[in-house]
């Protein structure tokens, strides 16, 4: 269990109509199955002993006294086992019958759950055999046991040796209301749902199911795993297809095919909807029947290191799918438009300064202005582009840099750094053959020197370039490229703006417009503060800082959920197995850790900028940090990786 993911399945038996022993026989076939391969969490199917499909043969004696006799036989064989489990059937209390979920581990039966909701509409017609479960649980006595067993919705089973393993169920009907049991389950403390169900399948119904689960996820900000009933039920009127679901806080993780009784198996990850629920201090507010419910204690015996199956995205900011990833520029780049067109019109300028040197960050710096002009209906002349070439402007970019301002139709303004910079260095005494950091940051200093006074000429607002990925390593320059009137890309990470670019060269109306974005794209990534060699680029930032791959998953897991450095290390290992081997992940880990605590001093007083995404630095919300803060443990818990 070790960085807090837990293995869980949904499974779909094949059953006998009312044949409880065969249907008993073959759910113990698949807790068997799954104790071998480290589950710990099952869910069956809705009256899966019996079958869903019996209809009035839940009114026989014999065949409720036969389910819990096999619900008894399933809790004893299951005597040394760690699964916890959820087996559905029909079960008489105090003369009234319940549709029922039995919640088994290690041979004992923890508590019994009703359900609350019973449908009694179109195909379905429970209310003629079952009653509606009572919510608050009180004990009932078995006596096959010869003790008490809680019965009622209203139960917590929270596991001893996971602290943030509790977990609830409810069964069918009761997710498709407008207030689920389960809302009310996680309020109450629950991290995890189980629902064992048995919804017929009717054209369409599959796709609103999944957004019915995994929208129920991300409003309970919880583990959802839903067992279906399928094949070997009754087909007299209806087909159930075993569509299987299991999804975590709005992300379907699993999905089993239909019409084929399946078992299907992800990991949940406990820590992460922790986290999340820490981070959202208005989700435990509202629930104040917390004193109906009762906790059940359970433990696990054996507890070791999960094996990740399920998918680890290498790239969290960008969509995989192609029409998802477009939807998702479009909207990013409206919202960094709308910001600066705000900030424009509020100020009544209409003149925009950026510095443009043929990079990604710039580019779309100067597209989304050309964007934020055009809502307002400004002439694009009135963007003046400033390419400042120096020691290190290549003619690739500096050519790139003139003819993606002429396609825009913007102002073009070049002024030359050369003098200025050596100048400078004359004036304080420093060497100009010596190539340090004070060579470097004498160039960005003096190229924001230059943007500001040019937008006090044209009495114009400069606009900044820099990325989020950027700010969180400190790849800026303090008081140069740092620093801006207003910074569009602060919140977009250098992946992403990647694809910004793109997304603005496929959807381009002119051709020549594209061939200087897709010559940008294939630019290599660079301060360009060195001397060219042979008239290429001889910086190369992710020579020095890293991939920006592996930067912004690090960025994406250590802000938006808190993560420690070994548990984004284990999750960097499984995303880019075959792309970085080990000691090059754990390499820059270690990179981004110091670098990100140490800089933090320039992201403390960065300009304003609109947030476009889950992630942000800004100083005004997402991330209040000291500047002196020490990174002593975090290295400590990275030095213990190395040393596995």
């Amino acid at each position: 269990m070790r960085d807090g993911f837990i293995k869980v399945c949904a499974a779909t038996p094949m059953v006998r109509v009312a044949d409880t022993i065969y249907n008993a026989d073959q759910m113990l076939n698949i807790i068997e199955r799954c104790e071998k391969d480290g589950v710990k969490i099952l869910v069956f199917p809705e009256l899966g002993i019996t079958g869903y499909t019996c209809g009035d043969l839940f009114l026989q004696n014999t065949l409720l006294r036969e389910a819990r006799k096999q619900m008894l036989r399933i809790a004893a064989l299951t005597k040394g086992m760690d699964v916890l489990t959820a087996v559905g059937l029909p079960f008489m209390k105090d003369g009234a019958l319940y549709n029922t979920a039995a919640v088994i581990q290690n041979g004992e039966l923890l508590g019994l759950v009703p359900k609350s909701h019973i449908p009694n509409y179109s195909e379905y017609y429970e209310g003629r055999h079952f009653h509606q479960g009572n919510e608050e649980p009180e004990p009932y006595y078995m006596e096959e046991l010869g003790r008490e067993v809680m019965f009622g919705t209203n139960q917590l089973f929270r596991c001893l040796n996971m602290p943030d393993l509790v977990v609830s169920f409810e069964i069918c009907e009761d997710l498709w209301v407008p207030v689920p049991p389960s809302s009310r389950h996680t309020a109450a403390g629950a991290t995890v749902i189980g629902n064992l169900s048995a919804g017929d399948e009717t054209t369409g119904k599959a796709l609103y199911r999944c957004d019915l689960v995994r929208s129920q996820s991300a409003r309970l900000v919880s583990g959802y795993i839903y067992a279906s009933a399928g094949e070997g039920e009754s087909t007299t009127d209806l087909v159930f297809a075993g569509h299987n679901l299991i999804a975590e806080n709005g992300t379907l993780l699993k999905e089993s095919a239909r019409f084929v009784n399946e078992c299907i198996v992800s990991e949940l990850d406990l820590e992460k909807l922790a986290g999340e629920r820490r981070r959202m201090t208005t989700y435990h507010g509202g629930a104040e029947d917390y004193k109906t419910y009762r906790t059940i204690p359970y433990s696990y015996q054996h507890l070791s290191k999960t094996e990740l199956t399920r998918c680890i995205d290498r790239h969290p900011f960008v969509p995989d799918e192609r029409q998802d990833r477009e939807r998702r520029c479009d909207e990013i780049i409206r919202i960094q438009a709308m910001g600066l067109k705000k900030r424009l019109s509020h100020t009544g300028i209409d003149t925009a300064v950026i510095g443009i040197s043929g990079g990604l960050d710039s580019t779309l710096a100067v597209l989304i202005a050309v964007r934020a002009f055009d809502m307002l209906g400004l002439d694009h002349k009135n963007i003046t582009a400033v390419t400042m070439p120096c020691f290190g402007t290549t003619g690739r970019t500096y050519q790139n840099a003139v003819a993606l301002t002429n396609q825009l139709g913007a102002s073009l303004k070049e002024i030359p750094v050369n003098n200025s910079v050596l100048l400078h260095l004359s004036d304080i005494g420093h060497d100009p053959e010596l190539h340090d950091i004070t060579y470097e940051n004498a160039q960005a200093r003096m190229r924001t020197l230059v943007l500001m006074d040019v937008a006090n000429q044209v009495n114009g607002l400069v606009i900044g370039t820099g990325d989020m990925s950027e700010l969180a390593l400190g790849w800026a320059t303090y008081n140069g490229d740092h620093m801006s009137m207003y910074g569009v890309n602060a919140s977009v990470p250098k992946t992403l703006v990647r694809y910004l670019v793109q997304y603005f060269a496929d959807t381009a109306d002119n051709p020549q417009l594209c061939r200087v974005l897709y010559d940008i794209l294939d630019t290599p990534v660079s301060p360009e503060l060195l001397p060219p060699e042979n008239g290429e680029i001889a910086q190369r930032t992710e020579d020095i800082v890293g991939p920006y791959e592996l930067h912004d998953f690090y960025l994406y897991y250590i802000l938006r959920f808190g993560f420690t450095p070994s548990k984004v290390f284990r999750l960097a290992a499984a995303a880019f197995k075959g792309v970085y081997d080990r000691g090059t992940i754990l390499k820059w880990l270690a990179v981004f850790y110091k670098r990100f605590f140490t800089q933090q001093f320039k992201r403390s007083c960065l300009p304003d900028g609109p947030k476009v995404g889950s992630v942000a630095v800004s100083p005004r919300g997402d991330l209040r940090m000291p500047s002196d803060a020490c990174v002593r443990i975090w290295m400590e818990d990275l030095k213990n990786m190395e040393d596995e």
